[in-house]
């Protein structure tokens, strides 16, 4: 009897533990980094050969669900700020130094463009208050930073503009406190990803640092949440906001015959592909019918902007009265949402497989990249040996705040067509980074060997130090850069664990035209074809 009661003791131990192991996995899946600390992603280790704990820096993207949930990518497309999260900015390997940071974003969470016939706009108030949800430590001081906006320098109508969203009821467009909040956190983000690395000196310069934005004034509300999230209450003095007028930020170089024929062609694939699916013409029907419109006045009314601003927002669809004139009366529904997000996405993959927009994307964004290549080539000129440090410095922190319509192309041009549409206050960061000095020594046979293997031509700046300069890409925070075009090549196991600036600025300035059988943007603007 006793070993029989001993044996079923060591039974019943052997379930517990293996079953407190059980747990112990599980719970090891759950992540507990708080935001902008640093964490390995899964499966990597410490760079090798360093005194210190450093951690490796090419975290691999993960892969994306082939066939996503319309409902479930639609609210990662609301990006509500309820989550931590974690960024990859100012991960390098140890001892390089953090030049400079150009960043990309798309605007935060606005109110819909277009209203739906015969239904409620949604009841959204776009006024700022610290107490309403969703909100953020800095909030209330940015507000009040924001009511000295008139000691800055603004240029163009953008003086015209509200530094905050201000209307009880929004208005069509109007970015809303959600928007604020996410650009506000993606400013903490970058802080906390920078500080480490002193990327502005404590007194920088106008030129030091340069945002610009759209006439919109939710552009220029969301660049400057971002702004103070990156530096808390900054001297209006010594900033400038710069207008670009188009949202392709193309400055002098907007003329593209080109472009807008793919844009055109483009648009006329979208409408064959939409008209095609049976499934989407019977939903848009339906929903006509219980609204009482004709389906072409619902369709222009481009319905899914405003049941995006319903869902993000946690308000039941819009619904009509029963017995109003020609419609059965009732609500919009959700599977009629899932339907038309659908074919959104379907129409993403298409859009990818037939090529014209990105053809058009590589028009679209060149003049951007162009000037991103320049900007950070003069950086690096100006770390060059002997080299005297020009007055006011380079821009070290560039920030360009723009729309949908900005970031889609500009990642397609990059070669990142796997990458979901921008959601609301979306970002693209381009770091460039500096080798340490023991690296600048290398041979120069081992140099050339490394820019062999990587794509580099052999080509070097003027100021003779390109070879030691490297550039990062990150989206929302995932390190890109070896999804791009211009680095898909480079063996991230090379003595060199970054992409050469060099690869950057070749793709800009001949390599990302060889799609368009071209070799200048000009050539490519402007050459009659066929």
């Amino acid at each position: 009897m006793l070993a029989r009661n001993r044996f079923i003791l060591l039974v019943v131990v052997g379930a517990v533990l293996a079953i407190v192991s059980l747990s112990l996995q599980f719970l090891h899946l759950i992540p507990t980094t708080p935001m902008g600390e640093e964490r390995p992603p899964q499966g990597q280790g410490q760079v090798q050969g360093q005194g210190k704990s450093r951690k490796r820096v090419i975290p691999v993207p993960p892969t994306e669900d082939p066939d996503p949930d319309p409902i479930s990518e639609a609210y990662g497309y609301c990006n509500t700020p309820n989550r931590s999260e974690q960024a990859w900015e100012g991960h390098s390997p140890v001892d390089y130094k953090l030049l400079s940071v150009q960043v990309m974003i798309r605007h935060g969470d606005r109110y819909p463009l277009y209203a739906i016939p015969k239904t409620k706009r949604p009841a959204i108030d776009c006024t700022l208050s610290p107490k309403r949800k969703p909100s953020h430590p800095q909030l209330k001081s940015f507000i009040g930073h924001m009511a000295q906006g008139g000691h800055g320098r603004w240029e163009g109508t953008l003086s015209s503009l509200p530094c905050l969203p201000n209307h009880s009821a929004c208005e069509m467009g109007e970015l809303t406190q959600t928007g604020v909040v996410q650009h506000l956190r993606n400013g903490q983000l970058l802080r906390q990803a920078y500080k480490r690395h002193k990327l502005l000196p404590p007194d920088w310069s106008t030129k030091q640092v340069w945002v610009e934005t759209t006439g919109r004034s939710r552009t220029l509300q969301s660049g400057m949440a971002l702004l103070y999230g990156f530096l808390p209450d900054f001297d209006w003095s010594r900033l400038t906001v710069h207008h670009q007028w188009s949202t392709l930020f193309c400055g002098s170089a907007c003329d593209c015959p080109a472009r807008n024929r793919y844009l055109e062609e483009e648009q006329r694939r979208q409408y064959r592909f939409r008209a095609a699916d049976t499934e989407l013409e019977r939903t848009y029907a339906d929903m006509a019918r219980t609204l009482g419109l004709p389906p072409r006045q619902l369709r222009a009314a481009n319905p899914i902007d405003s049941l995006l601003c319903h869902l993000c927002h946690g308000l039941s669809f819009p619904c009509v009265a029963a017995g109003s004139a020609l419609g059965s009366g009732g609500c919009l529904t959700l599977a009629q949402f899932a339907v038309i997000r659908r074919q959104q996405l379907e129409d993403e993959v298409d859009r990818r497989r037939v090529g014209l927009y990105h053809r058009y994307a590589v028009l679209a964004t060149h003049p951007y990249l162009n000037r991103t290549a320049n900007r950070l080539e003069r950086v690096a000129k100006a770390y060059a040996p002997g080299r005297k440090p020009r007055a006011g410095g380079e821009e070290v922190f560039t920030l360009s705040s723009a729309h949908d319509v900005t970031v889609a192309p500009l990642l397609s041009a990059l070669g990142l067509e796997e990458a979901l549409f921008p959601r609301f206050a979306a970002r693209v960061v381009f770091e460039l980074w500096k080798s340490p000095h023991a690296t600048q020594g290398q041979r120069k046979g081992q140099r050339q060997s490394q820019n062999k293997a990587s794509g580099v031509k052999g080509e070097r700046s003027k100021g003779g130090n390109e070879g030691d300069m490297f550039v990062r890409v990150l989206y929302n925070g995932e390190d890109v850069t070896f999804h791009t075009t211009f680095c898909r090549s480079h063996d991230r196991h090379a003595t060199q664990p970054l992409c050469p600036l060099g690869n950057f600025l070749s793709f800009v300035r001949k390599d990302m035209f060889g799609v368009l059988n071209a070799t200048s943007y000009h050539d490519a603007c402007y050459r009659r074809t066929g």
